[in-house]
């Protein structure tokens, strides 16, 4: 009978033991999963903050270079969709991060062709405002890159846990998802070809 009791008494403190240790294999996916929804907001927030400036800058621009309005109506426009195209981080799949991407993409495209306009434009070279909004889109730009790489850190984290084992079979029983990654542009490996 006490062999019977000791077998007993092991067996639930295995059980409580396993429960307690599952409990917090669980509560760290958790967390490690708000942090990558903490840092996509991050990167929201940078692509918000680029958003922002383009009306200003655009309106800046369009005082000096009256005929160049092909130009600046593909920012607004580029600018129009890459606001569209918002993305749920608990829904973060890697179709809708390529589809994100795509469209900050193509604003950051149309935005290279609207700062180029100011080498045609020596006034607008001078323009305090015009400088000033160039700088802070080149800041927002750089920032965008780092929250980005942030990103992909907290991601690698989070992807790296849920699949190691034992925790994956915590992960496969919360149902936690891995997350996509930032990558870069097709065609991006290529360097550009510059003329003169």
């Amino acid at each position: 009978m006490k062999k019977n009791t000791i077998i007993l008494v092991s067996i639930i403190a295995v059980l409580i033991l396993g429960f307690f240790w599952g409990t917090s294999v669980y509560n760290g996916f958790v967390s490690q999963e708000e942090s990558v929804k903490s840092q996509w907001a991050n990167v929201e927030s940078q692509y918000q903050r680029r958003a922002d400036l383009i009306p200003n800058l655009v309106e800046t621009v369009k005082g000096y270079a009256t005929h160049e309005s092909s130009t600046l109506e593909g920012v607004v426009a580029a600018r129009a969709k890459a606001t569209q195209v918002t993305v749920d981080p608990t829904k973060l799949t890697a179709e809708k991060l390529q589809e994100f991407q795509a469209a900050q993409g193509q604003l950051s495209s149309a935005l290279g062709k609207l700062i180029m306009i100011k080498e045609s434009y020596p006034e607008l070279k001078a323009n305090q405002n015009f400088l000033a909004l160039q700088d802070q889109i080149e800041m927002t730009e750089n920032r965008i890159s780092v929250e980005r790489g942030r990103f992909n850190d907290v991601a690698k984290e989070f992807n790296t846990s849920i699949r190691k084992f034992p925790k994956s079979m915590i992960a496969s029983f919360g149902n936690f998802q891995q997350k996509p990654y930032f990558e870069a542009e097709k065609g991006s490996e290529k360097a550009p070809k510059v003329k003169f």
